[in-house]
């Protein structure tokens, strides 16, 4: 009877290990996406995506832990495991990219409904949303950018109170940048924060899909290296 092949077996612990460290970086650049979108107001319908991604990383790292096993092992159950988890984490992978194009527009649209929602807790008056209020500031500050949607407008009557700073442009020449305008008497920054918000989400999402094509390439590969060690495994 034929044996195990020394190089694929070596061949598909190392590709189990990269699977291992592909699955962690997914999972940590979700988590990361997760956390910071969340801080921005967003609601989890937005965040479906990504949490999605965090499944998918953390089976990612059950499936190459798997694989390693049964490479080293030769265990024909894990192999198996590992080819059956492996073939669904790809047929996910695919129905997630078709799902994401297909309802491309409808999550920008579902987007400005969260924006407009959120406008309510910056007009609030009542102190209840004044955590929020102050997380949002500094968001406004670190991206050059003023409200949610319609700039200064959004913060309704908090925008005048005695001492406010909100929106305000804090460049060096304010007249004079492209950045600022005039709004009743004070530059603040032009840039509705939805934009910038949006912007976010777009480059996460390129980051995202061009990890996931390349994870499919390497997953293609896996698929083929643990069905040959197992037919090697079971003609032994």
């Amino acid at each position: 009877m034929a044996g195990v092949s020394s190089c694929i077996k070596y061949s598909m612990f190392v590709f189990n290990f990269l699977f291992w460290v592909c699955g962690s970086i997914i999972l940590g650049v979700s988590i990361w996406i997760r956390v910071s979108g969340a801080q921005q107001g967003m609601d989890s319908s937005m965040l479906a995506g990504v949490n999605l991604l965090i499944a998918v990383g953390s089976i990612i790292m059950v499936l190459g832990f798997l694989g390693c096993c049964g490479a080293v092992r030769e265990s024909r159950c894990m192999l198996m495991l590992f080819f059956i988890g492996l073939l669904l984490i790809v047929i996910l992978q695919v129905t997630g990219g078709i799902l994401g194009a297909v309802y491309k527009s409808q999550a920008e649209l579902a987007l400005n409904l969260t924006l407009t929602a959120n406008m309510e807790a910056l007009q609030s008056t009542t102190g209840a949303e004044k955590e929020y209020q102050e997380t949002f500031q500094k968001f406004e500050r670190e991206n050059q950018c003023c409200g949610l949607l319609n700039g200064a407008e959004d913060w309704g009557k908090n925008f005048n109170k005695p001492a406010s700073k909100i929106c305000e442009c804090e460049l060096e020449n304010p007249s004079s940048s492209d950045l600022c305008t005039k709004y009743q008497g004070r530059y603040i920054y032009k840039k509705p924060c939805g934009e910038v918000i949006m912007k976010i989400l777009k480059d996460n999402l390129a980051i995202i899909m061009g990890i996931s094509f390349g994870l499919a390439v390497i997953e293609i590969l896996g698929l083929v290296f643990s069905m040959t060690l197992y037919c090697q495994i079971r003609g032994k």
